[in-house]
């Protein structure tokens, strides 16, 4: 089983209302230890942000997941949203937002790719080089095909 990710303050990883989860902003760690830090660079190739995008946004999905019940399943994202810590120069938002919308339709299927914003910022916590936070969509097993 995937390890729950660990809230570095006081809050909770996902909260549920209805057929959604709301997760919160996630970032690149592996039980608690931020794995990848520092702004984006715009002199580096896009794809070696790769590894910390999907590492966030599998620590958002997997929050989601977790308060699933077990005939549910994850069926789609309603709205995710990339922040990306990043030099002032750094203009390819959306390429690093499409590693996350990538992972989400690996995962998903084509439901996994929803609306979506790739925000720029100064600084994230823990100087994480991005964070994400996603609003899933809960169906049942029982009404599957």
């Amino acid at each position: 089983m995937t390890r729950p990710p660990v809230p570095q303050g006081n809050y909770v990883a996902a909260k549920r209302h209805g057929d959604l989860v709301h997760t919160s902003g996630m970032t690149p760690r592996d039980n608690g230890v931020l794995m990848f830090t520092g702004r984006v660079n715009p002199g580096a190739p896009v794809e070696s942000y790769q590894a910390a995008v999907e590492l966030a946004t599998k620590n958002a999905l997997t929050s989601a997941r977790l308060l699933l019940a077990p005939h549910e399943r994850v069926a789609g994202v309603l709205s995710l949203t990339v922040y990306i810590a990043a030099e002032s120069e750094f203009t390819a938002h959306a390429r690093l937002a499409d590693f996350a919308s990538a992972y989400l339709q690996g995962e998903i299927g084509d439901e996994g790719i929803g609306c979506r914003a790739a925000i720029g910022v100064a600084s994230l916590p823990g100087n994480a080089p991005v964070e994400i936070q996603l609003i899933a969509i809960v169906a049942s097993h029982q009404f599957l095909p």
